[in-house]
This record gives C-alpha cells, sequence and structure tokens, in this order.
C-alpha cells in the first residue's frame, strides 16, 4: 500500500491562530467535541478530525471539506472541551479563511478581518455619498436642504432615489458577482471526489436545493444547538427581518417605478408615487414591523453572545463588525424614520446619512463578511444532501 503524502503549511497554522483559533494547540484528540455535537454525522464526525488537520496545517483538505460550514458554532465542543481547546472559535476562524480564499478580490477579503482597515472601508461609502451630495450642490447648510411643500423633511429630496438606486445597485451586482464566483470555486472544490455521473444520479446541486432552503427557513438545524441554545430564536428575529426588509424595498420600488413608468395612480391604501409614504400604508407596516424585529433580533444576538461568553468563547473582530454593523443599520434606520416624523432636521441629516454609509458596507462587502456564511454554509448543506454527508 502506497503512503499517503501529508504537506504542513505552518504558515496556515498561524493564520488559524490569530485569526481566532488561539486555543487550536491546547487540543489533545480527545474526542469530547465529536461526542457532544447534535451537527455531526455518525460516520467520520466532525469536529475532532478538523482540529488535527488544523494543527497540522492542513488546509487543503479543510478548505475542500464541508464540515466547516456543516457546523453551525453551537459551541457544545467548546463548553465541554477539557483543555479549553474552543473547537468552535477554531472552526469560526478557519471559515473565516476559506471566505478570504473564495472570495476575490482577496484584498478586500483580508480588509474585512482586519480592524485596522476599517477606516478605509468605511471611507468608500462616505466619499461616493458626498461626492453625490456635492454634485448636486446639496453639501450646503441644514436650512436650505430642499424641503416638501408643507416644509416636511424628504429624504429624496436630498438624495434622490435615482442616485441611491445606481450606487446601491451597483454594489449589489458587485456583491452578487463575488458570490457566484466564490461559490463556484467553493463547489468545484467540494465536489472534486464526485464524477458528474455521480452528481447527476442525486439530482444535481439545484434539486438538493429546496430542503436546504426548509431547513435554512426553519432553522431546523440551530434548534440542535444546547449550550447556545438561544441562538435560534435570535437568528430568526434577524433573518425574517432581513426578508421583511427586503420586500419592503421591492414594493417601495414598485411604488415609485410604477407611477414613474406605469403611470399606475395611488388606490385605497397603496401609495404610488414618490416618498415619504403614510404610515397607514401596508408598505410601511411590514417596513416597521421588519425593522422593529431586526432591532430585537441583533440585541438578543448581542445578548446571548455577552451572556454566553465564558462557555462558548466571546467572538472575534469579524464576528462583532458583523453584528455592529448590522445593529447600526436597524437603529439608524428606525431613528431616521422617527427624526423625520418629528421635522427634527439637524439629526435627521446625519442619521439618514448614517444609514446609508453602513447598508453600503453591509451589502458591498457582505461576500468578505460573516454575512457570506448564509451562501458558503448553504453550498455545504447542498453538498451534505447530494452526498449523503448530511
Amino acid at each position: 500500500m502506497s503512503a499517503r503524502t501529508l504537506n504542513p503549511d505552518l504558515g496556515f497554522v498561524k493564520d488559524v491562530i490569530s485569526s481566532g483559533g488561539e486555543s487550536l494547540k491546547k487540543c489533545y484528540q480527545c474526542a469530547t467535541c465529536s461526542v457532544v455535537c447534535n451537527m455531526t454525522p455518525d460516520a467520520n464526525p466532525f469536529p475532532r478530525k478538523e482540529m488535527i488537520q488544523a494543527q497540522w496545517g492542513l488546509k487543503e483538505q479543510l478548505f475542500g471539506n464541508p464540515d466547516i460550514w456543516l457546523c453551525h458554532q453551537c459551541s457544545d465542543c467548546t463548553a465541554y472541551c477539557p483543555r479549553g481547546a474552543k473547537p468552535g472559535e477554531v472552526l469560526n476562524a478557519i471559515r473565516k479563511m476559506s471566505i478570504r480564499r473564495y472570495s476575490k478580490p482577496g484584498f478586500l477579503a483580508k480588509m474585512a478581518g482586519d480592524p485596522k482597515s476599517l477606516i478605509v472601508l468605511l471611507a468608500i461609502p462616505v466619499v461616493i455619498l458626498l461626492a453625490i451630495l456635492g454634485s448636486l450642490g446639496h453639501l450646503t447648510s441644514i436650512s436650505n436642504i430642499p424641503r416638501g411643500e408643507d416644509g416636511s423633511i424628504v429624504y429624496a429630496k436630498w438624495i434622490p432615489v435615482p442616485f441611491i438606486d445606481a450606487t446601491f445597485g451597483t454594489a449589489a451586482a458587485f456583491a452578487l458577482a463575488v458570490f457566484i464566483m466564490g461559490v463556484r470555486s467553493y463547489w468545484k472544490d467540494l465536489s472534486s471526489g464526485l464524477t458528474p455521473q455521480q452528481i447527476a444520479a442525486k439530482g444535481g446541486p439545484f434539486q438538493n436545493l429546496a430542503p436546504v432552503l426548509s431547513d435554512i427557513l426553519a432553522h431546523r438545524k440551530f434548534e440542535k444547538c444546547e449550550t447556545t441554545k438561544d441562538r435560534a430564536q435570535a437568528h430568526k428575529f434577524v433573518f425574517y427581518a432581513f426578508v421583511g426588509l427586503a420586500i419592503t424595498t421591492t414594493w417601495a420600488i414598485l411604488y415609485l417605478y410604477g407611477y414613474e413608468l406605469l403611470g399606475i395612480k395611488a388606490f385605497g391604501p397603496f401609495h404610488f408615487g414618490e416618498s415619504p409614504y403614510p404610515l397607514t400604508d401596508p408598505m410601511k407596516w411590514l417596513a416597521n414591523v421588519s425593522a422593529l424585529a431586526l432591532i430585537a433580533g441583533i440585541l438578543m444576538v448581542i445578548s446571548n453572545r455577552i451572556k454566553n461568553k465564558e462557555k462558548a468563547g466571546g467572538g472575534s473582530y469579524y464576528d462583532w463588525l458583523f453584528i455592529l454593523v448590522v445593529a447600526g443599520v436597524a437603529f439608524t434606520g428606525f431613528f431616521s424614520e422617527i427624526f423625520r416624523l418629528i421635522n427634527a432636521a439637524p439629526v435627521a441629516y446625519p442619521t439618514y446619512f448614517t444609514h446609508l454609509v453602513l447598508v453600503f458596507f453591509l451589502f458591498a462587502y457582505a461576500p468578505f463578511s460573516k454575512m457570506a456564511h448564509m451562501v458558503y454554509r448553504g453550498t455545504a448543506m447542498v453538498y451534505g444532501k447530494l452526498s449523503g454527508r448530511a
């Protein structure tokens, strides 16, 4: 029998440690982590093998491994580890490095995990929005900013909707392109051990997508967590809040362009035309309920992180950046509406500007941030269904 050649990468080991897996070397392969994990399959369980692969620097085996994503970081393994090796934190660090590998350009992925680069990442949307305001002549005193006929604050008169749509549409298109390229590369590595005939015999990725989406929508995997069992509820709030806000955005686009392009007039409670829309409009109901759900959900996430810090780990800069950006989006969006309604211009415009900056940050950098977990974990779950791994 021929011997298998291993190619350890010591630089990779150092990267894992510096990326949040500083407890890696404490693991002595007792397998407690695999025993207590409710996510792992019975055959060839994780995360024990991933811990030794990380200790040996076997990055190729890790990056092409669906198990680093099938792990949902319940932290049961971290809580019960007798050596404090924190396997959940180590796998989280490896996922971060996996995102850096598959999301191009790589320098943006590296910047997203580096606190020194935060000011640069924030400066990009700030400069773009200031350039728009400057080109419109709206970088002026608050008293000179265009208002509605009744003197009310109308954000669309300060930064017109077409400029918003062009800016954020471009950011979204960029993020989508990066995700598509990254998932294609990741899928290629995942499925390298299967022939096209084997993949076709299992129905292919798209036929296995429906049950995965069902699991994601119901958060069935998160509900298996024990140590951080409250995560399922918090994640549901945040997830469905984003779904509601996505529907709201689409609805608002229909209002605006349905009126401008198709000439659809307002009828009943539905206000086709330019914003702002009255609070009695069903679209505003959905928007405000979703915003409150996002605030509640992200506060639950923060509370759970703090509450479970000792037994599950406190999380890295990478984790907290995403959490705080989502919180910032939620609160600035909420207060932008409040300040507009009470006509508090001195705080309304800066709050709205900050909201736009954070929304741009959240979505333009999504392929490089923890938001990418949803995409890569979903891909790994599809492969798990297709290969029988799940």
